[in-house]
């Protein structure tokens, strides 16, 4: 039986940070209960509305069966991930309403009827991962205590620093101060999964401060660490003045981009010391603690989308809310879904993305099986990049060679060549 996860998308921020290239706003609190029955109302008509629209449809690619069919009669819903945006900004009574539609219609429960109104095992819910993104300047008790008892088991936090310069820099809320805060209210309120980002590039940022963030993140001992390279892209603020060789937003104290591959490696050497695993480029876990809804993505897994700007991935295709969160709720009281992105593959994107997203995962592509699936032959498109160091080859098995992590996307260039 297949398993489906489920992305909840809560668009809203207390402000935008300089580096943040997503379609995230600043709103009034009056905003959030709309959007919230706007959400609720998409993942309960998700069906027709996916009809309506013309999505999630298609036959999946190498197989016969309908997609509409797998995703509702057979797949039991085994992940939840409320992302965003700032979803902790939300009351918990929303948090909650939205994971009872969600239950109600998918049958998380292990109870009562599928979403084809059909009955079915389920998944129990302490099998589930159900995930919340917050900071940690929103966390407060009776708040962690009601996520708790909503069943979310989860809390995936955007920390970025420890140091408190770089956090002013970036435009974030929260101070060391407040992470020191809010990680032992999560672990009162009996939430024991907690997962850390961090970026590697931030403006006035140096070795040394790097590695007072990575010792003091293994202080807090999370069970999961997300490091990311700072993006610069005109799509943000900090990016666009880089682009443009300005000096706002600290943009000239942005490190260089072989200080950026060598925090990298910091943190790969530091994190490895501590006992975590490294799964995928950016993602470590303790054992057993790896994200299980983020390898949907990596393993092109089914997964759907609700919200403003939430995208979906029925096997066979790709399909995207509309991001203006005003725009997505008017649509939703007019009963239509707001697709704005659809895109229906074909077996060549496919296998770009098995090749692109498995080198991602650190125990690399298995290639057998990816020739068995598509039909094709994979060695020689391997060869060049073995040459020069790029990949290492063991049995069947392809993946980054280890000291090439840090430059993976001129890797994944040279192999879609």
């Amino acid at each position: 039986m297949r398993k489906l996860g489920i992305y909840v998308q809560v668009p809203f921020c207390q402000t935008k940070c300089t580096y943040c290239n997503f379609h995230t706003g600043v709103v009034a609190s009056s905003r959030f209960a709309p959007y919230v029955e706007a959400v609720c109302g998409e993942i309960r008509a998700h069906r027709e509305l996916f009809r309506t629209a013309g999505v999630g449809c298609s036959a999946a690619i190498l197989e016969k069966a309908d997609s509409q069919e797998w995703l509702c009669h057979e797949a039991v819903l085994d992940t939840v991930y409320i992302g965003g945006g700032t979803p902790s900004l939300l009351d918990p009574a929303h948090l909650q309403s939205i994971l009872d539609a969600i239950r109600e219609t998918f049958n998380g429960n292990g109870e009562g009827e599928d979403c084809g109104g059909q009955k079915s095992g389920g998944e129990p819910p302490h099998s589930q991962e159900v995930t919340l993104e917050a900071d940690p300047e929103t966390i407060e008790a009776e708040k962690a205590k009601a996520w708790a008892q909503a069943g979310i088991n989860r809390v995936s936090f955007g920390l970025q620093s420890f140091v408190d310069k770089e956090l002013v820099a970036a435009g974030r809320m929260h101070r060391r101060a407040d992470i020191y805060r809010a990680v032992p209210i999560l672990r009162d309120a009996g939430i024991r999964n907690i997962s850390f980002d961090l970026i590697a590039g931030l403006p006035h940022q140096t070795k040394e401060s790097w590695r007072r963030s990575l010792e003091e993140l293994g202080a807090l001992a999370p069970e999961h660490v997300s490091i990311y390279l700072l993006e610069i892209d005109e799509g943000s603020r900090l990016g666009k003045e880089l682009l443009q060789g300005g000096g706002k937003y600290s943009a000239g104290a942005v490190p260089s981009e072989d200080e950026m591959a060598e925090f990298y490696e910091l943190a790969q050497g530091a994190l490895g010391a501590a006992g975590y695993h490294h799964y995928e480029i950016s993602n470590w876990a303790k054992p057993g603690f790896e994200s299980r809804h983020n390898q949907k993505y990596w393993r092109r897994e089914p997964y759907l989308g609700f919200g403003a700007g939430a995208h979906s991935f029925s096997g066979a295709e790709r399909w995207a809310n509309a991001h203006d969160a005003a725009a997505y709720v008017h649509a939703m009281e007019s009963g239509r879904l707001p697709v704005e992105q659809h895109e229906t593959l074909t077996v060549e994107s496919a296998l770009e993305e098995e090749l692109f997203l498995g080198l991602r995962q650190l125990d690399g592509i298995n290639v057998a099986r990816i020739e068995r699936m598509y039909g094709v032959a994979l060695a020689g498109r391997f060869d060049p990049l073995a040459s020069a160091g790029l990949v290492e080859r063991e049995g069947g098995m392809v993946r980054l060679a280890p000291g090439k992590l840090s430059v993976s996307n001129e890797v994944f260039v040279e192999l879609m060549r």
